[in-house]
């Protein structure tokens, strides 16, 4: 049996690479963010876009809101924010004599974040709640946000006037830290082209139901015992790399990642595979989503970041080191 034929309502994978295409309609390039992007959609998890200005992270991410459909808003983070400007507040009416709260804008199905890393320590905080427990407690009564939610946000790295770096804690309730690099010669006349006369109208492909129904499907995706035992091998690998032949490591890697990247990478790759058609996890696709779920949640020595080790390269290396199982799925099971 398929995959599509288990969805409730009829719904179709091909959906997935629909909405896919369409969000590359409008951006140029860029097919590895758009991608986990979408893995980071099915998987309920937060996507984090790191690169320079310009290279369309902004733009990409209203572009998903508006295929997959659902509410939207953009937070612009200024060092000037209060917790109160993103959560909401009560607010006192005198002609009635009382307080009502006064929602804030995380309540929509797609938060933009730009530039998360400018806003102060208390308005950090505040969204640590509403990314981790999916609701905003005002004046102790619990809101929660709507279904499907995902914060997607946006950070220049080589700024350092005015912002503020991500506590760990924060980073680790990311599901993705997604580098987005410059064009390429090819793709920057491409952008000329297409964006220099009427840029391209994204136009709707999924709705918030379908987008559940699909979510659902991902997490029915089988993960052989083989897989998660590959899984654990590559987190642990970074708690205890001599153990697993990697003891140069030892001097780089202060802490290893969270149990969170354990159940990153499970969900992660269960989206990438059924986004690839597939109802079965191969370790392929817990490769493939290693670098992204696992670099941002490392903690390297001083030394380590003194000499400029890229934890992405790290995460390489152990993948090189760790070698996945040979899994083999019966297709007519």
């Amino acid at each position: 049996m398929s995959v599509a034929e288990e969805l409730p309502g009829g719904t179709d994978v091909g959906l997935l690479r629909q909405s896919l295409d369409e969000v590359r309609r409008v951006i140029v390039g860029q097919d590895h963010m758009v991608e986990r992007l979408i893995v980071a959609l099915l998987a309920r998890g937060h996507c984090l876009l790191e690169g320079v200005p310009g290279v369309a992270k902004t733009l990409a991410a209203s572009t998903l809101a508006t295929v997959v459909g659902g509410t939207f808003a953009r937070i612009q983070f200024t060092p000037d924010l209060v917790p109160s400007d993103i959560v909401g507040t009560r607010v006192f009416h005198p002609s009635n004599e009382k307080f009502d709260v006064e929602l804030g804008p995380v309540f929509v199905n797609f938060l933009l974040a730009d530039e998360i890393n400018r806003a102060p320590a208390k308005v950090q905080s505040a969204l640590l709640e509403v990314m981790a427990e999916r609701q905003v407690t005002l004046a102790g009564v619990t809101h929660p946000l709507p279904r499907p939610f995902i914060v997607l946000a946006t950070q220049n790295p080589i700024e350092s006037e005015g912002v503020y770096p991500l506590p760990e804690v924060q980073r680790d309730r990311f599901l993705f830290r997604v580098r987005v690099p410059h064009p390429s010669a090819h793709e920057e006349l491409e952008i000329l082209h297409r964006m220099s006369v009427t840029p391209p109208v994204p136009d709707r492909v999924l709705d918030p139901d379908k987008l559940l129904a699909l979510q659902e499907a991902a997490q029915q995706v089988s993960v052989h015992q083989l897989v998660a035992d590959y899984v654990v091998r590559l987190v642990m690998s970074t708690r205890a790399p001599a153990e697993y032949g990697l003891t140069e490591l030892t001097e780089t890697i202060e802490i290893g990642v969270s149990p969170r990247a354990t159940l990153g990478l499970v969900a992660a790759g269960r989206a990438l595979a059924l986004l690839r058609g597939r109802d079965y996890l191969l370790p392929d696709d817990v490769r493939d989503v290693a670098i992204d779920v696992m670099s941002h949640r490392l903690m390297l020595t001083f030394d380590a970041l003194a000499d400029g080790v890229d934890p992405e390269q790290v995460v390489k290396q152990i993948l090189h080191a760790v070698p996945p199982p040979l899994v083999v799925w019966n297709q007519n099971r």
